[in-house]
């Protein structure tokens, strides 16, 4: 589909993904770290590329995915710790996410998130994804 863009357009939504990346990281330069849900739904097939009830679109993975996209396409460090448990016994993910090379940190508040809540020693029901 690049085929039907020009380097204009390329140029013009390169310059704009950039002026992106530079807003969410002066957001960041504020705070040692922003926390978020991993995902806004709860898991689902791994055949699937979105929840059953959700509907069709182009770039189905964006919508359930929107907390992480930004954080991949802007190159900000981010960890997924499991968190809790839906009521069906699925995984629920938290994300921590901090400034630009600052993977250490945020490795290490990953770790004392899992150590303060153990979530990781629970297990999902089998046949629930």
């Amino acid at each position: 589909s690049g085929a039907n863009f020009s380097a204009a357009d390329y140029i013009n939504m390169r310059e704009r993904k950039l002026a992106y990346v530079a807003k969410i990281s002066s957001f960041l330069e504020d705070w040692d770290y922003l926390i978020t849900p991993a995902a806004s739904v709860a898991a689902f097939p791994v055949e699937r590329v979105r929840p059953p009830h959700w509907p069709e679109h182009a770039w189905d993975w964006l919508a359930w995915a929107e907390f992480l996209y930004p954080f991949n396409m802007s190159s900000h460090p981010a960890a997924s710790v499991p968190c809790g448990m839906t009521p069906a016994g699925l995984p629920v993910g938290l994300q921590i996410v901090s400034r630009r090379f600052n993977d250490l940190e945020v490795l290490q508040a990953a770790a004392a998130f899992e150590e303060a809540v153990p979530m990781w020693r629970q297990r999902p029901i089998i046949g629930q994804c």
